[in-house]
């Protein structure tokens, strides 16, 4: 959805008098398929993790007639005619999809002559997994180098793969003065800062930031709890035991600037959210990442050296005990990052769709 809206905002800054529609797939599929395809991840993720990564590798090394393509076949059976009338009724001249299953189904309307305009694939990960290679599509557009090389490898015609980045929005891609911002949210600019970002439901903040804080009086943390009212009110009680030290925030739509006035990121590694990171330079320590995709997004963002990985609360606090002590691999770290960032990676998608269509 985040990558959807990015690449939205994007075009519009291109092209302002541009109309653009955000569909999302899962209002155009049967509902029972979208209970079972989202109740299944998040229940494997979060219940069993390492089956999880076990069906993630296995599904993407798999030959072409395995699982990978049962599950493709299972997706074409699917009635894409909702989806179609949408698409009709919007009359676009290009689709842009920054998920597999859309694109899945697209693959079997452009094979039956139903959808005749371009369609791209924004891939959101710095890994490949094998359901993102699908025939018929226009264009692919990268993460990074490795995962350009990998789609040729899976047979997909080099002219049509674009190392653009992973699109975030462009907020990101703003200058944030870190005195301000820090500022703003009543912080010190002059003392260390993290941010632990705990996603939209704000899981397992709360013991983290009591650890944290315990260990290491100087540091100023800042805690996003998200939509989590009860992880709100818990962190909140904390701070009030930690005056100056424990800042706490529910949703919020001020994720730039609390980067720009952090010297560390703690969050899980995403392909969007540590996207974010690195197009505003700021270094992450990554946190129990899930086998799967975030594994893949961690060992690429570690490989650079712009991000650290903990495996549970204790690795945290080492961590950060550790680049309290030598600031200089953070710094190194915050390089790193900064030469990784591509702040512009939406414009540049769009780019390449719009000059495809003149």
């Amino acid at each position: 959805m985040r990558a959807a809206e990015a690449l939205k905002e994007a075009t519009l800054l291109l092209a302002p008098d541009a109309k653009v529609l955000h569909l999302d797939v899962m209002d155009y599929v049967p509902s029972t398929f979208r209970k079972i395809y989202t109740d299944y991840y998040i229940k494997l993720v979060t219940k069993h993790p390492a089956l999880w990564g076990i069906l993630y590798q296995a599904s993407s090394d798999a030959p072409p007639d395995a699982v990978s393509q049962k599950l493709r076949r299972a997706v074409e059976r699917l009635s894409t005619r909702p989806l179609r009338s949408a698409i009709d009724e919007f009359a676009p001249d290009a689709i842009v999809c920054s998920h597999f299953l859309p694109a899945e189904l697209l693959m079997r309307e452009i094979g039956k002559g139903r959808v005749e305009v371009p369609v791209f694939v924004q891939i959101t990960d710095f890994d490949l997994h094998r359901m993102w290679v699908i025939p018929r599509m226009s264009g692919f557009f990268a993460g990074n180098e490795e995962v350009a090389f990998r789609l040729t490898a899976q047979g997909i015609e080099a002219d049509k793969i674009h190392v653009t980045g992973i699109p975030i929005m462009p907020a990101f891609a703003q200058d944030h003065e870190r005195g301000a911002c820090a500022a703003a949210f009543g912080l010190d600019p002059a003392r260390r800062t993290y941010l632990l970002m705990g996603g939209g439901a704000g899981l397992g903040v709360g013991p983290v930031a009591r650890r944290l804080t315990a260990a290491d009086p100087e540091l100023q943390l800042v805690v996003l709890a998200g939509k989590n009212q009860k992880a709100l009110a818990e962190l909140q009680a904390l701070a009030a035991s930690r005056p100056g030290r424990l800042f706490p925030l529910g949703f919020t739509n001020e994720v730039p600037r609390l980067m720009a006035a952090a010297d560390l990121v703690i969050t899980k590694p995403g392909g969007l959210s540590t996207s974010e990171c690195l197009a505003m330079g700021v270094p992450m320590l990554l946190s129990a990442p899930i086998p799967g995709q975030e594994e893949r997004n961690a060992d690429y963002l570690m490989e650079n050296g712009a991000a650290m990985k903990a495996i549970d609360e204790i690795g945290l606090e080492y961590h950060v005990a550790l680049l309290k002590a030598e600031p200089e691999r953070l710094a190194a770290m915050r390089r790193q990052a900064r030469a990784l960032g591509r702040p512009e990676a939406g414009r540049d998608a769009m780019r390449i769709v719009l000059e495809a269509l003149r």
